[in-house]
């Protein structure tokens, strides 16, 4: 996190149990509110793999007894979803039910989980046998210059005025950091670049954190030919591939045709949930084990 440090006050928090180290939650604070890491895509508690229903819950109502003795009345959290844990998971749903949490947003997640088999849509095919038909050739680059130059940002500004979460330097920075992680594939026709996506790799699954193509990506079929050769041969031993979110409107809207893009590559819908905890009820907790 230390690339943007400069835009937010870190207040993260780890927990011991007889000094060894058993939790972590990457967090910030802006006027007194706690925050689930708001430069982190998932944030959440995370746990060792030995940490058990009665040692989690120990740990969830220290940490609020912690922001709650230390003055802060609110903890946003944005939970990891559960098909990135290494093992199953989930109590945490439970304790924010007992802490009558407030589910205050919900995002849709693109996922494909290769255990359920990879099949493409007749739309996808057809823009993949575009893309052969164009002699399109896809390339692995170490850097990300011409991508963010020639199609990210361009694209970004005129569809939708923004700029990438990430800019060039930063996310050159972060591949510095994990070079085996951070990954930038791009596609050219006749050695000019077409489009490109920029992937996220973890031990279980990859995340396309950037896609974008340019002006004539429907007619050469540039991200079919791509993201099928991502899905078939590149990440074939995942467990998952996450095409990410496709909502507008803080999780209130959806974009369709992103969507429905996706979905063409057999990616399925799983939420992403995003909760507020009004800290001062952690003595919830203390009533659940008889």
């Amino acid at each position: 996190m230390d690339y943007h440090k400069d835009r937010f006050e870190d207040y993260s928090l780890m927990v011991y149990k007889k000094e060894k180290l058993v939790a972590l939650l990457p967090a910030n604070i802006n006027e007194n509110i706690v925050y689930s890491h708001q430069g982190l895509s998932y944030g959440g508690i995370v746990f060792t793999k030995d940490v058990k229903f009665k040692d989690s819950l120990e740990v969830f109502e220290t940490i609020l007894r912690y922001l709650k003795k230390s003055g802060h009345h609110k903890l946003y959290l944005n939970p990891i979803p559960q098909f990135y844990n290494s093992k199953l998971s989930e109590e945490f749903l439970y304790f924010l039910f007992i802490l009558q949490a407030k589910l205050r947003r919900r995002d849709t997640l693109s996922v494909i989980r290769y255990s359920d088999g990879v099949s493409l849509s007749k739309s996808r095919k057809e823009g993949v046998s575009r893309g052969q038909k164009q002699n399109l050739e896809i390339k692995e680059v170490a850097s990300f210059e011409e991508f963010w130059n020639a199609i990210l940002i361009p694209n970004l500004i005129s569809k939708h005025n923004t700029k990438p979460v990430h800019s060039l330097q930063e996310i050159t920075t972060l591949k510095s950091y994990f070079p085996e992680n951070i990954r930038q594939f791009n596609v050219y026709k006749n050695n000019k670049i077409v489009a490109g996506a920029t992937v996220f790799e973890s031990v279980r699954g990859a995340h396309t954190q950037y896609i974008s193509g340019n002006e004539n990506n429907n007619s050469l079929g540039s991200l079919d030919f791509l993201h099928a050769h991502l899905i078939n041969t590149v990440f074939n031993d995942k467990v998952f591939f996450d095409f990410g979110n496709s909502n507008k409107n803080n999780g209130q809207e959806v974009n369709y045709g992103l969507l429905f893009w996706k979905e063409g590559f057999g990616a399925r819908t799983v939420s992403q949930d995003f909760y507020v905890i009004d800290v001062e009820k952690y003595e919830l907790l203390n009533t659940i084990l008889q």
